[in-house]
């Protein structure tokens, strides 16, 4: 038997390519030069350090910055001389006044010094004229001339100046003073004049009086506040005197206590 072998032919081809370059005539083609841009790399921890420190100064300068402003409210007042005179305590009473406040602290604890003007209406009127009171009668001064009782009422004036310390948290502001007052009464007697008792004089208080206030705002707008306080003030050797005549109609040595619970709103003029 025959053997038979079998060849298989391979052939393999190859692609070569040739590049030419191809000659292309420009018609007033421009190509534009590259531009490089500039880019600005911050860094985002020293930037948020700067804002933080500049938000605190504006803080610090805010919490620093002087402010004033003007108030108005109502009131009531409790006196022991309307209760020992008449047996009637409350009065009731307006005020206006102004007020400046200055942070002199880091935190929000600012100084707060007010003015303000009170007038309290009157409760009872003791007239000789009208009625027999127990201070009808006649008075004689220290060199013995006359005096004749002729009319009274607690209706007066009040002067005050405060200063007080206040601390701001959120809206709300509680605060503690003290307190400066004079109380303006007047009494009126009939007094000797060319030895005939017939001129009509003013016997008025002039004492200062010391005392402390508590109290709470509230801020409702960026320049409005809303108060409520409570005062106390002592009267200490309370008397009514005439330059003219040395005489005092109430014993010496006494001591009047007067409180008041006084609601009012505030307004902030300079800029908060």
């Amino acid at each position: 038997m025959d053997t038979v072998y079998v060849y298989e032919k391979v052939v393999v081809y190859d692609t070569v390519y040739i590049e030419k370059p191809i000659q292309i005539q420009s018609k007033n083609l421009v190509i534009p030069p590259l531009a490089v841009s500039e880019r600005e790399i911050k860094d985002s921890y020293t930037e948020n350090t700067n804002k933080q420190k500049n938000e605190k100064k504006i803080k610090r300068k805010l919490l620093h910055k002087f402010q004033y402003g003007i108030e108005a409210g109502i009131g009531l007042k409790d006196t022991d001389l309307a209760q020992e005179i008449s047996g009637k305590k409350q009065q009731f009473g307006e005020n206006i006044g102004i007020w400046g406040s200055k942070n002199f602290f880091s935190f929000p604890l600012s100084l707060i010094l007010s003015a303000n003007v009170y007038h309290w209406s009157s409760t009872f009127d003791l007239d000789a004229n009208k009625e027999d009171t127990y201070l009808n009668g006649f008075y004689f001064t220290s060199d013995q001339q006359p005096l004749l009782f002729q009319r009274f009422n607690n209706k007066h004036f009040e002067y005050a100046l405060q200063l007080k310390v206040a601390y701001e948290w959120k809206k709300f502001r509680p605060f503690a003073g003290i307190l400066i007052n004079k109380s303006i009464y007047k009494m009126q007697f009939l007094v000797p004049e060319n030895n005939v008792l017939n001129k009509m004089e003013d016997f008025k208080t002039n004492q200062t009086n010391f005392g402390f206030s508590l109290g709470l705002q509230y801020r409702i707008f960026n320049r409005f506040l809303l108060s409520a306080e409570y005062q106390r003030v002592k009267m200490k050797n309370f008397s009514l005197k005439n330059s003219s005549f040395d005489f005092d109609i109430f014993k010496t040595n006494n001591t009047f206590a007067e409180s008041k619970i006084n609601f009012g709103i505030m307004y902030s003029i300079s800029k908060p």
